[in-house]
């Protein structure tokens, strides 16, 4: 029992100290993001992408490439989806002066709500002097919301009845 007690604090402890670091570097990168001494500048070499047409239930991958063109390192402190049916993907460590950091973002048709036009969203807050920037990735979604089949009966015929 005495083991137990032991694993149990060591496991515990192991869970504490990564949460505190991961907190400690999202809160030190919030913090660069926003402390005008570093703040750099940014060009999006992509920031609206056309995906063209897809079938309802496809899932399609876009990418988004910005540049740090200031003299210190770019952070891109937040990435997020305007939706449920996107997940975002992005360069975590700083961007130094002329190299280029990626934002991935999947789409999947499945989760959006019909057919027909979308433009969708993610938000990115960086350590720019505009912090806010919101990229697009637009297309067009052909088909239903599934690709389930629907029996209708036919319509049985009326049979008259004679008084």
């Amino acid at each position: 029992m005495r083991y137990f007690f032991l694993w149990a604090a060591l496991f515990t402890t192991v869970i504490i100290s990564c949460k505190s670091k991961s907190e400690r570097d999202f809160e030190a990168s919030q913090k660069v993001a926003t402390d005008s001494a570093n703040f750099t500048k940014i060009q999006w070499l992509d920031s609206i992408v056309s995906f063209g047409t897809i079938n309802k239930g496809e899932k399609v991958v876009v990418k988004f490439r910005c540049k740090n063109i200031g003299n210190k390192p770019l952070i891109l402190a937040s990435v997020r989806p305007g939706c449920g049916c996107t997940v975002a993907d992005y360069t975590k460590e700083p961007i130094a002066p002329g190299t280029e950091g990626l934002i991935t973002a999947s789409f999947d048709s499945n989760k959006t709500g019909s057919a027909g036009e979308v433009d969708k969203t993610i938000i990115v807050t960086t350590n720019t002097i505009n912090s806010t920037t919101y990229l697009h990735f637009r297309g067009i979604i052909k088909g239903e919301g599934n690709n389930d089949k629907v029996a209708i009966p036919h319509e049985m015929p009326q049979k008259k009845i004679n008084s």
